[in-house]
């Protein structure tokens, strides 16, 4: 996610950094400043040179930025361009501006790392476009409720119908190398492609869009088309600082629930080393049936003497009181 980045301007056809072709349509602003020197001078203006001298030790050094001010400044730079850029991957508005915003708190949620980057505007479209091309967004059900009306022109209506009808990768090697400017390699390592993959996605994608327009067009004017078919699309209102602020809270948040889950993951370790056995019981064993004991015998007819023993009985019991009574001594 270091590919270098595109430049402001009104379209997608400015690009700055190390890999933007000469070719590429440029709004005659300076290079966004890259490595340490993010935090040296502000975005989008040359640092001041002081008094006229020969001697460059003489001249004063550049205001060094706060991280919130150098986010500021990044995202005044390019987040009108980048929503730009991401309008025509996805014909959406709403989704164009929420994938800038996710990209740039992202930004600010790993900012040590962004702020020292080569290119801290390519390393925010990067995460922008992959936000906006996730295969999950396709099960986003705002995205069936909120119909973006085409554009006016024909020819723009034919554009963004056949940007659109191109599979993802092709679609964002379309935009990098023709919109934004970069060079081949820099498209192929910006799309996670080898070079001559991303030729042929390149040369695919052309091929497919200029056949779907109404007139014949040049690939090489593709650039001028697709830096006027978003013009009129603009970022959210959403400010920097709350970008900033969402971020945090949403770091916080994921630190909770760790915490949470750590707290859980413990409890449930704990309360399983307490309650289990900490020694082995063996199992008992099926029982078996003991051979060689008779089977019992069940009561037969009585005897002579048995059958005199219980006639003697019967005739004591039937002579006798019925009932015994106690007797006063």
């Amino acid at each position: 996610m270091t590919a270098p980045g595109a430049g402001p301007g009104t379209g997608t056809g400015t690009g700055t950094g190390k890999g933007t072709r000469s070719g590429a349509a440029a709004s005659g602003e300076p290079p966004v400043p890259s490595g340490t020197e993010w935090y040296q001078q502000p975005l989008g203006t040359e640092p001041d040179s002081g008094p006229d001298t020969d001697d460059p030790a003489s001249a004063p050094a550049p205001p060094r930025l706060t991280p919130a001010q150098a986010f500021d400044a990044l995202y005044a730079y390019c987040a009108p361009t980048l929503v730009q850029q991401t309008y025509l991957l996805t014909g959406q508005r709403r989704l164009a501006r929420e994938a800038v915003e996710r990209a740039f708190q992202l930004a600010w949620h790993r900012w040590p790392e962004v702020a020292v980057d080569r290119d801290p505007a390519g390393w925010v479209r990067a995460a922008a476009h992959d936000y906006a091309l996730s295969p999950w967004r396709r099960l986003d059900p705002r995205a069936f409720q909120h119909r973006e009306p085409p554009p006016a022109d024909p020819t723009g209506r034919a554009l963004l119908t056949a940007l659109l009808e191109l599979p993802p990768p092709y679609r964002r090697t379309l935009l990098l190398y023709d919109g934004v400017g970069l060079d081949l390699p820099d498209t192929a390592a910006e799309t996670e492609a080898s070079t001559p993959a991303a030729a042929g996605r390149l040369l695919y994608a052309r091929a497919t869009v200029t056949a779907r327009l109404p007139q014949a067009v040049a690939p090489d004017d593709l650039n001028r088309l697709l830096a006027a078919l978003p013009s009129d699309v603009r970022p959210g209102p959403t400010k920097p600082l709350a970008l900033r602020t969402r971020a945090d809270l949403r770091a916080r948040r994921w630190i909770h629930a760790a915490i949470a889950f750590t707290t859980l993951l413990l409890t449930t370790t704990a309360l399983t080393l307490h309650t289990a056995p900490d020694h082995y019981e063996p199992p008992v064993p099926p029982g078996t049936p003991v051979q060689g004991i008779p089977p019992r015998a069940a009561p037969g007819p009585l005897s002579k003497t048995e059958q005199k023993l219980r006639a003697k009985l019967r005739s004591e019991a039937t002579a006798g009181p019925e009932r015994l009574h106690p007797e006063a001594h």
